[in-house]
């Protein structure tokens, strides 16, 4: 997989080195150097061999007998054969001493080859050039396969530096005699020619993807070596043994499932198997599934299978022993023996789970008694007239208010309009003064 930055696609911008740009972002398995910015000791030289990375995160450790220093990131010219091979440089210093160390490369290994300089810009040209002839090259040499009617896939293609020799990866299920194809494809390709078989997990991470749990492939990313994966690791884990999910991009079954599996070995050391068979005086039981967190057995007996009966695992012990010294109890069910498993908090807050929440009827709301009115209302209290005096009629409400008396109006009724002016009245007159006398009708 390569970064945005350096993609192989045609997007701007990009170098289209397919990780090998040596950006440090890009390249399979860094590694980050954290003794970098420490000097070495005085009276004590440096460690003279490097790790050098080169296309799809293949890796090799190198003698830097040049003297130059070499940081991470350096684009170096390495020994090939024949001729020579552009890396980057991955580590240097005393970690690399560690990684030896840990792969059991011994430092003075006779087939350790040598880094001839520093790359210069006709070395990274040509470096370049080769790399952008690996795709269309991939492409021909599948054609050409296919007019042989060869049972081989050819997943990838690595140009050497120089251009001199180009290394063709596939797969294949049976033994493949692709003898006739390398003469055709170095009359084709005009370069030495080397085939080179992988399996179907090397075929993935070089191609790379996205899991089924959204990050990119382990294979791809951090993942070295590959351990063979058997359907017992999926049967320990208590997993359905479905290949749609059990499987990976490759075709095998996922390499994650050997991850948990040592935690769940430790798990059921003590549990005992799923064969065991417990002997009561009510009959004959047998295993039917356990629950590895809660350390659950269930059991059913043989006379009523469907019913399944919860048991610790050391209530199922407890019986395997008696059994063993020829004692059988009344019942292997003990109504204190299963604890009650405590929900969580926030399994029903409002409610959302229940399947009846919409079926409950509304309850009919008791409606208050609501006072008589007495009286007319005063100040603020009479603009919250209830709804019952709204509706009754006004000649009810008049003797309260004819009842209200102010000094000097007692003989006044307020709010009477028959003693209200009549201002229409003498609007109409005066309109009726201005207006022209009528011409007279004949008769």
């Amino acid at each position: 997989m390569s970064c945005t930055s350096c993609s192989t696609n045609k997007t701007p911008g990009g170098c289209k080195s397919n990780g090998s740009c040596g950006t440090g972002g890009c390249g399979k398995l860094n590694v980050f150097d954290w003794l970098a910015n420490m000097e070495s000791p005085a009276g004590v030289t440096p460690f003279n061999l490097v790790e050098i990375r080169f296309k799809n995160g293949r890796k090799d450790f190198y003698s830097n007998e040049t003297g130059s220093e070499l940081y991470q990131g350096e684009i170096v010219a390495t020994e090939a054969s024949p001729g020579h091979d552009i890396g980057v440089v991955s580590l240097s210093g005393e970690l690399v001493r560690m990684q030896m160390k840990k792969k059991n490369v011994p430092t003075n290994h006779p087939e350790i080859k040598k880094v001839y300089r520093k790359a210069k810009q006709t070395d990274i040209d040509k470096w370049q050039t080769a790399k952008d002839l690996e795709e269309p090259t991939m492409y021909k040499a599948r054609t050409l396969a296919l007019k042989l009617k060869l049972q081989m896939k050819i997943s990838d293609v690595e140009y050497q530096g120089d251009k001199t020799k180009a290394i063709f990866y596939y797969t294949a299920d049976e033994r493949v005699d692709f003898r006739e194809l390398i003469k055709l494809m170095a009359d084709e390709f005009k370069v030495r020619v080397e085939m080179k078989q992988i399996g179907a997990r090397q075929e993935a991470s070089r191609l790379g993807g996205i899991g089924s749990c959204g990050r990119e492939l382990c294979c791809s990313t951090w993942l070295t070596d590959f351990r063979s994966v058997s359907t017992s690791a999926a049967r320990y884990q208590q997993l359905s043994l479905n290949p749609l999910k059990l499987a990976g991009q490759c075709g095998k079954l996922k390499c994650c499932l050997n991850y948990e599996l040592d935690s769940y070995l430790d798990a059921i050391k003590d549990i005992p198997d799923a064969n065991t068979k417990l002997e009561t005086t009510k009959g004959r039981a047998f295993h039917q599934k356990t629950d590895i967190f809660k350390r659950l057995m269930w059991f059913s007996y043989f006379d009523d299978p469907g019913n399944f009966i919860p048991l610790s695992v050391d209530r199922v012990n407890e019986i395997i022993a008696l059994n063993k010294e020829g004692q059988k109890p009344d019942d292997i069910s003990i109504k204190k023996e299963v604890p009650k498993v405590k929900l969580p908090d926030f399994e029903n807050v409002v409610g959302q789970d229940s399947l009846t929440r919409f079926d409950n009827t509304k309850k009919n709301k008791k409606k208050k008694k609501k006072k008589p009115f007495s009286g007319a209302p005063i100040g603020n209290e009479a603009q919250t007239v209830s709804s019952e005096n709204q509706k009754a009629p006004i000649q009810t409400l008049r003797p309260n208010i004819e009842t209200v008396k102010v000094e000097g109006l007692e003989n006044k009724e307020p709010n009477n309009p028959a003693r209200k002016p009549n201002r229409n009245h003498h609007n109409r007159n005066r309109n009726n003064n201005n207006k022209p006398p009528k011409p007279p009708t004949e008769g």
